[in-house]
């Protein structure tokens, strides 16, 4: 036993390890995602989390910061994105990069992957020049380019989500693809996503010899805390009057810090423990939240033991919290199967040859939309997002595709995950289709069969009988061919 006990000791999660594997679970908390191969559309998902964890991921119960700010950039010219700023403002402020440190997915990965053992790369001169790096991606791909094209264009392009991302990439894209339900995606899948693949191995492999590799040279959203760094309420500080300048601290650390605190500290507290003169402390505005236990300038034992009983409580509601989300994210009631309404004697389903179940949709412009109303016409069904650039560019083939054949219903479909005001976003298009936004249940995407790769276009003939449902984008070539095949006899 007493050896068990010394192993424990020596191996056992520090607090940080703890946290950062709590964060992962309570942002991925939608767990049966994982195993339906569904992204989750529920109303947190309209709220950002701290870290870098990508709202594709079939776990993840809120948004990116980083694909928000994106969104709300390119959607500039119809509103403007307080609340993305909002959000950014208040964890910079409150937090700054202790979120890179405590409370990124992505951090806990890269730390994961340092373990592997092989050489490792020393923090130099070198290294120091490359943090800055991350500074041009962000005013570059997460700033310019979306404003570029939302404001140009009016065409949503979130750059650094769409040619970098490796979160994207591994917990969305991945994520998602390696479940068997979403295999027909590959073939819908390009160069970029291979581009992004590629990125995402090179991440991985570097991170192995180098620590924290993305979040050093590359993370947009680590450049956004550390412009907070120096104010944040919470992170390490150092006592000047215990301070003496040995720089054991900056020595030590693996980040690119040139002195406790600055823009390149991520305020993981790993110096706090090392420092000698017990000069160097985690706060929390004027209060120290940890502090040396032994030497001339420890904490009384009575204020350590107080600390304690206090760090139990926190964790015993954390992990009340984390139970009450696990319990709401993956609790649901069992959906009625709608009953059978076309007389083709099809199956009901959304595969090439059956026959889509029932459903109604509320119209953005008043009234609403049945399915089974539409019996003998063509209805094409388009799955979209404002925040989906494909999507928004093929809404004029699909519009011109409706004034050129007025016998055919074409419905257009927004995902439930809305980071615009759909309605505000169309007014200004001169569109003349039938606009719904999905339900929070998602009820038409799962009626018609939605993928999680969007566009989505599906088309049914006279019979109402499905001949084509693909991911993917369309031409107005296309859509004719398409026209033609549903409206053959």
């Amino acid at each position: 036993m007493a050896n068990i006990a010394s192993w424990w000791r020596a191996r056992r999660p520090s607090t940080r390890r703890l946290v950062q594997l709590y964060a992962a679970l309570l942002y991925n908390a939608h767990l049966k995602g994982f195993a339906q191969g569904e992204i989750f559309t529920g109303n947190t998902k309209a709220l950002c989390v701290p870290g870098l964890n990508c709202y594709s991921c079939p776990g993840a119960v809120g948004a990116c910061p980083l694909g928000a700010l994106q969104n709300a950039l390119a959607a500039s010219g119809h509103r403007a994105g307080w609340y993305v700023l909002g959000m950014l403002m208040l964890f910079g402020l409150t937090l700054g990069r202790t979120v890179c440190g405590w409370l990124c997915p992505m951090g806990l990965l890269q730390e994961l992957l340092h373990k592997i053992p092989v050489p490792k790369i020393k923090k130099s001169r070198v290294t120091r020049t490359l943090s800055y790096l991350k500074y041009a991606i962000l005013a570059l791909f997460v700033v310019a380019i979306p404003l570029y094209f939302g404001l140009a264009r009016d065409i949503p392009l979130p750059a650094f989500c769409k040619y970098i991302c490796p979160a994207g990439t591994l917990e969305g894209a991945v994520g998602l693809l390696l479940h068997p339900k979403n295999a027909g995606l590959s073939s819908a899948l390009g160069a970029v996503f291979v581009r992004k693949l590629i990125i995402l191995i090179g991440i991985i492999a570097v991170c192995a010899f180098c620590y924290r590799a993305f979040c050093r040279f590359l993370c947009p959203l680590g450049a956004i805390y550390s412009l907070f760094n120096r104010v944040a309420l919470i992170g390490v500080t150092v006592n000047a009057s215990r301070c003496v300048d040995c720089g054991a601290c900056v020595r030590h650390c693996e980040m690119d810090v040139r002195r406790v605190g600055d823009r390149e500290c991520i305020h993981c507290g790993r110096c706090a423990g090392g420092c000698a003169q017990g000069a160097i402390t985690m706060k929390c505005g004027g209060l120290a939240l940890t502090g040396p236990a032994s030497g001339k300038n420890a904490v009384p034992a009575k204020i350590i033991a107080r600390g304690r009983r206090v760090g139990r409580l926190i964790w015993s509601v954390a992990l009340a919290a984390l139970a009450a989300a696990l319990i709401c994210f993956n609790h649901s009631a069992p959906i009625a199967t709608p009953a059978e309404y076309f007389s083709s004697g099809a199956t009901v389903g959304s595969a090439v040859g059956q026959q889509l179940p029932d459903f109604t949709a509320e119209l953005l412009g008043g009234g609403s939309f049945r399915l089974s109303d539409t019996r003998g016409e063509v209805v094409f069904i388009n799955l979209w997002a404002t925040y989906c650039a494909p999507c928004v560019r093929e809404l004029a083939y699909f519009d011109q595709l409706q004034a050129e054949h007025p016998e055919i219903e074409i419905l257009a479909v927004h995902s439930s995950l809305v980071t615009d005001d759909v309605a505000d976003y169309l007014a200004d298009k001169g569109l003349t289709l039938d606009f719904a936004v999905d339900s929070a249940a998602d009820a038409i995407f799962s009626a018609v069969g939605g993928s999680p790769l969007l566009p989505q276009t599906i088309v049914l003939n006279r019979r109402g009988e499905v001949v084509y449902n693909q991911a993917g984008s369309v031409t107005y070539e296309k859509l004719n061919e398409l026209l033609a095949e549903a409206s053959a006899p």
